[in-house]
């Protein structure tokens, strides 16, 4: 058990700022935007994790615009003008090409999907990180990824990796049926997709009737923060998970949500 453990690592990495151009937009459903990156700054670029977040800047107004040139990630608000920042997944990245894929949900609000529905070759976009890290290795027998659209990018991330004689169930809330993706694994996984369209079902109830797999098992949930929290409750309550190997996040929060 303390060799599971201590194979699960963070790694930190100098934050550098890159100035990319977009290269390809393509739509893979009618709400999801994938948003080819590249450039020769994409060099030296490194993520090791597959629920990374690199942080993607979009400046508001021409000061924080003329800042960026001389913008120090993480040097707080203190330090001049800082534009607008929403953490993403890298979906990949390709050193050799130097191109970076990142996939935006389209929901006309907010300065990243903003963007993103505006996006066309030949613009740019500044981007910095990752600050670190978590590496989970495939050390398990079986997974269970948990999440929603912005979820998505890390999923299909870990199950690429996953070896061949491993299990994973997924599950993730999306608008409708057009919003499936395909998933591509070595593994064997299993995807339940939950439908908001129609309200019969959420991914906290569906989440409740699950047979967890079995074997050694690791757990991931991403999604908005209060559901994050109460599917977690769930995994380690009702499921009897061991919480060491269950990692839940709020990607995103609801507003107006009661944070407590």
């Amino acid at each position: 058990m303390t060799e599971v453990i201590t194979a699960i690592a963070r790694v930190m990495h100098d934050i550098k700022r890159r100035r990319l151009e977009v290269l390809r937009v393509v739509d893979l459903t009618p709400r999801m935007r994938r948003i080819t990156l590249g450039g020769p700054e994409l060099a030296g670029f490194v993520s090791l994790g597959t629920d990374d977040h690199v942080k993607l800047l979009f400046p508001q107004n021409a000061e924080q615009a003329a800042a960026l040139e001389t913008l120090v990630p993480g040097a707080g608000k203190d330090n001049g003008p800082q534009p607008e920042m929403r953490d993403y997944t890298p979906r990949r990245y390709d050193l050799n090409t130097l191109e970076l894929d990142i996939d935006f949900v389209l929901h006309s609000d907010g300065p990243a999907s903003t963007w993103a529905e505006q996006a066309k070759p030949g613009q740019f976009l500044h981007i910095a990180g990752p600050r670190g890290s978590m590496i989970v290795p495939d050390i398990f027998d079986s997974y269970l990824l948990i999440g929603d659209e912005t979820a998505l990018p890390a999923i299909a991330r870990r199950l690429e990796g996953l070896a061949a004689n491993r299990r994973a169930l997924v599950i993730v809330e999306v608008e409708n049926g057009k919003e499936q993706q395909v998933l591509h694994s070595a593994a064997e996984v299993n995807v339940i997709w939950v439908l908001r369209e129609g309200g019969k079902d959420n991914l906290l109830t569906t989440v409740r009737q699950i047979q967890v797999p079995a074997g050694s098992l690791y757990a991931w949930v991403a999604t908005e923060s209060k559901v994050s929290r109460q599917i977690r409750r769930v995994l380690l309550d009702e499921h009897g998970l061991d919480e060491q190997f269950v990692k839940a996040v709020g990607y995103w929060k609801l507003a107006g949500s009661d944070e407590e």
